[in-house]
């Protein structure tokens, strides 16, 4: 082997040492044989694989992602509209404080007024009507008269006190126009009345004896009841007394009934203001429609009230319903002309409804009032 030969193998294995050259003449030396020891690659100073001697992995594929099931079709919903939270209540309180020596005033119950109205009216007609029955048999116009104007008074003193002691439509309304009542009243006030009325018409008409109308020359009990009803023209007590020869018309009958109304709605509205301080109120009035009922008995038969002559026209049938009319508009004129006058020339108007009386209390001590409203 020449020199450039072992120049050659240097180069291409530079990292191994070229053997050395044996003399001439001398044997070749015999290589020891030398086992290599088991190297583990894990030990520390093991030389790192090479790229070479690692096994070559095979290229990863991407999973194929699994395809959904198509959704049945459904039909389109249109999106809910929420509902808006409610909004919470909020409560205001307001608190004041009653000084001590504070007068309270506490005026009789709604139920109380109406049930004192009907028990009133009751009285009224029953007594009123009653006597004007029997008043053609026994005792004549006076005791009717009377009659009537007592029970006004034993009505006005007994309730008057709870309700105001109106006992007649006329003389609601006259109170409401002069500012002595609250229209809130007026209607229950009528009903009530028109109540009390109705019932002792009933009363009356079922109290009558059986064999009464056949004994004053009369065929049914209607005709009996109808002595204590109101009527005009032909049905008047004067017709009556006259047999026929004289008569009043509807319009003479419409004025006296209006002014003696308003003559009576005048008296109880003057007599029970505060200003007046009459102790003898109801006696005043019982007298005054006493006198009227005296001068209207000829012409109408002394009405003066719808609540009376409605109860006397429904269980006297016949023409006496055909002409209630009339004792429902003069009586009502005349109530509403007192209150006007009174509202004219009075100082301004107190709503104490007349008889009325409220419960009175002095506070001993201061007194907290608490009010809690929810808005």
């Amino acid at each position: 082997m020449t020199s450039d030969d072992r120049n050659t193998m240097s180069q291409d294995t530079p990292d191994k040492p070229a053997p050395a050259e044996p003399s001439a003449g001398a044997p070749a030396a015999r290589k020891p044989r030398v086992s290599k020891p088991k190297v583990d690659k894990t030990e520390a100073g093991a030389p790192a694989p090479t790229e070479a001697d690692a096994p070559v992995a095979e290229p990863a594929t991407a999973p194929v992602p699994a395809t959904a099931a198509p959704e049945p079709a459904t039909a389109f919903a249109a999106p809910a509209t929420p509902t808006p939270a409610a909004e919470p209540a909020v409560e205001e309180v307001t608190a004041f404080t009653l000084p001590a020596g504070t007068v309270l005033t506490t005026g009789p119950s709604v139920i109380a007024r109406w049930g004192a109205e009907a028990a009133g009216t009751f009285v009224l007609v029953l007594l009123g009507v009653g006597a004007a029955i029997y008043a053609s048999y026994f005792g004549g116009v006076l005791n009717a008269a009377l009659a009537y104007g007592i029970a006004a008074l034993a009505a006005a003193a007994a309730w008057g006190n709870v309700s105001g002691g109106h006992f007649n439509p006329a003389i609601t309304l006259g109170t409401a126009l002069a500012g002595r009542t609250s229209w809130v009243d007026v209607l229950p006030y009528w009903l009530a009345q028109l109540v009390g009325g109705i019932l002792a018409g009933a009363v009356l008409f079922i109290t009558i004896p059986s064999g009464f109308a056949t004994a004053i020359g009369k065929t049914k009990t209607q005709e009996v009841f109808a002595a204590g009803a109101n009527g005009v023209g032909e049905y008047s007590p004067l017709a009556t007394l006259s047999s026929g020869a004289v008569k009043g018309t509807v319009l003479q009958a419409l004025v006296i009934e209006a002014i003696a109304t308003a003559i009576l709605a005048g008296v109880v509205l003057a007599v029970t203001s505060k200003r007046a301080r009459l102790s003898f109120a109801p006696v005043a009035i019982g007298l005054t429609l006493t006198a009227l009922t005296l001068l209207t008995i000829p012409l109408t038969n002394g009405a003066l009230n719808p609540a009376r002559a409605t109860a006397a026209a429904l269980f006297s049938g016949g023409d006496f319903l055909g002409q209630l009319w009339v004792f429902w508009v003069a009586p009502l004129v005349g109530g509403a002309i007192a209150g006007f006058l009174y509202r004219a020339f009075s100082r301004e108007p107190v709503e104490d409804n007349l008889l009325e009386e409220d419960d009175v209390a002095v506070l001993d001590e201061d007194l907290l009032v608490v009010e809690t409203r929810t808005v």
